[in-house]
């Protein structure tokens, strides 16, 4: 089913999904389903699975000569949507980036995922390579997640990239995009960066998917720019629990996003990492019910591999 009926169906309720990472290099489902098994009696329709694209560095060898040697490399993000499917009966949701892939790459890939029934998709530029000033598209890929959301479009009208294929069967993605309820770090402002989420509604984009934030007014404040500008697709708040002391600055530094002056202070004052996870905990929780109250169409909460931790914030909400 796709995500955007789950949201029609649910007649006013608040649903919960989650997010998980696939394991590192040498890593196995094991760690899917430990992250899962814990979270899935809280029936979430559909979860999320991220894609990562490869990390490299050059080694000299001994010729003088560097040799390209990948350090960190995912599964795939098919196969581990098919098993999650397979093992808990619920939607997943495979995240499409621009970044490390061509068109071609991404054509095959949206055909794999319709064959085997996964009728859902996020799609996402994806970030630079740490050792890029900037994003850099792949040669014969797409520079922008707009690009990325009409070729799923016309993928879903039939159209594919050799334009030799006639009568190609349509597919029927649900396509979900990113939204930044402080703006994307890219964009010179809020306003500029939602005309920038218009284009990828307007070319089919059905739902949204906020990075993550702390204060709950950037998302009800973001919520009613969207409906101003236009922007009608159900907004789903993107939720993460702080866990870690060292978190009050990486957080701001590599997602762009402030901290509520309350929860920085309480988080300053804390001896321990476990006292700052029960503060992020607490926190989260009180997120979570005032959105739910608010009435957001679902709470899509980042595990990064924590399921404890979701699990306590979700107990409590749900």
């Amino acid at each position: 089913m796709k995500v955007t009926e789950y949201f029609a169906n649910a007649n006013g309720q608040t649903l919960v999904s989650f997010e998980v990472l696939p394991p590192l290099k040498g890593g196995s489902m094991k760690t899917i389903f430990d992250t899962l098994d814990p979270l899935i009696e809280f029936k979430p329709p559909f979860i999320d699975v991220t894609y990562h694209r490869e990390e490299f560095i050059y080694k000299k060898r001994d010729s003088g000569y560097y040799e390209k040697i990948a350090i960190r490399k995912r599964p795939g993000t098919v196969g581990i949507c098919a098993s999650i499917m397979h093992r808990y009966g619920v939607d997943a949701v495979p995240h499409l980036i621009c970044g490390g892939f061509t068109k071609e790459e991404t054509e095959n890939a949206l055909i794999d995922l319709n064959f085997l029934n996964i009728n859902n998709v996020l799609a996402l530029r994806g970030d630079a390579r740490p050792f890029e000033g900037k994003f850099i598209a792949e040669p014969g890929g797409h520079p922008y997640a707009l690009d990325l959301v009409r070729q799923i479009v016309e993928m879903n009208q039939g159209k594919y990239l050799d334009p030799n294929i006639e009568n190609g069967e349509k597919t029927d993605f649900c396509i979900g995009v990113a939204g930044y309820p402080e703006k994307h770090f890219e964009s010179a402002n809020l306003k500029l960066d939602l005309q920038y989420t218009k284009a990828k509604v307007d070319a089919g984009a059905d739902y949204i998917v906020t990075q993550m934030f702390f204060d709950n007014a950037r998302y009800f404040e973001y919520v009613d720019l969207c409906r101003k500008a236009g922007i009608e697709v159900p907004i789903v708040p993107g939720l993460k629990p702080l866990t870690r002391k060292y978190q009050l600055s990486s957080i701001p530094r590599l997602f762009f996003v402030n901290m509520p002056e309350e929860l920085a202070v309480e988080v300053s004052k804390a001896a321990t990492d476990e006292a700052v996870k029960e503060i992020g905990i607490e926190w989260c929780i009180a997120q979570s019910k005032e959105l739910k109250a608010a009435g957001a169409p679902c709470l899509h909460y980042y595990t990064m591999g924590d399921s404890a931790t979701i699990r306590r914030i979700a107990e409590a909400v749900f």
